[in-house]
């Protein structure tokens, strides 16, 4: 983990500063746009080590940062592809895509492939078993995870999503009624 002042931004990485040394983090598209020069912030680091590179990758939570770990376990899929897949979507938008099997949003990502996203849903789902062992998010279900993403697609922040679909009873209901309930407590 590095805690320290945004001193230069230059896509895809930025230098941050930590007591006067700078370390060049590659982050995702979206975290590079939401971080500003200057800027105190913490980031969570893979360090990636080869004959030739050391390279760090940052994440603001670990969360971010064990679903980062889980998606380059899976072969074929290397530090930058998983970055990649940040870029794309949230981490419950990532989640979401594995649990529902979603080929269509790993193929988004730029050099990762249709075949490496079915890797990436084929050996994420049969190793963490269900949505439950997942534990990336506070949702328990994948109705939950998509009624959490239906939220966010309304407007929604992410926060108030997760607050209001926890709060819900979910067994026995489908996305829409969840969804419907959530639409309905929201609107109060």
């Amino acid at each position: 983990m590095l805690h320290g002042a945004i001193a230069l931004k230059n896509t895809p990485a930025v230098i941050i500063d930590v007591r006067g040394v700078g370390y060049k983090v590659l982050v995702s598209h979206h975290l590079f746009s939401t971080l500003g020069l200057g800027a105190e912030t913490t980031l969570f680091i893979y360090t990636h080590v080869r004959e030739d590179v050391l390279e760090l990758y940052g994440f603001l939570s670990a969360e971010d940062l064990r679903l980062f770990e889980m998606l380059i376990s899976v072969s074929g899929v290397g530090c930058k592809s998983a970055l990649g897949v940040f870029s794309v979507g949230s981490r419950s938008e990532i989640v979401n895509a594995i649990v529902s099997g979603d080929v269509n949003f790993f193929t988004a990502v730029p050099r990762l492939g249709k075949k490496n996203g079915q890797k990436i849903i084929i050996e994420l789902k049969s190793k963490l078993g269900s949505v439950e062992d997942l534990d990336l998010s506070q949702a328990e279900s994948s109705e939950q995870l998509e009624a959490i993403a239906a939220l966010q697609a309304f407007g929604f922040t992410r926060q108030e999503a997760e607050y209001v679909v926890g709060k819900i009873k979910h067994e026995g209901k489908t996305t829409e009624e969840i969804v419907r309930i959530a639409l309905k407590q929201l609107g109060k």
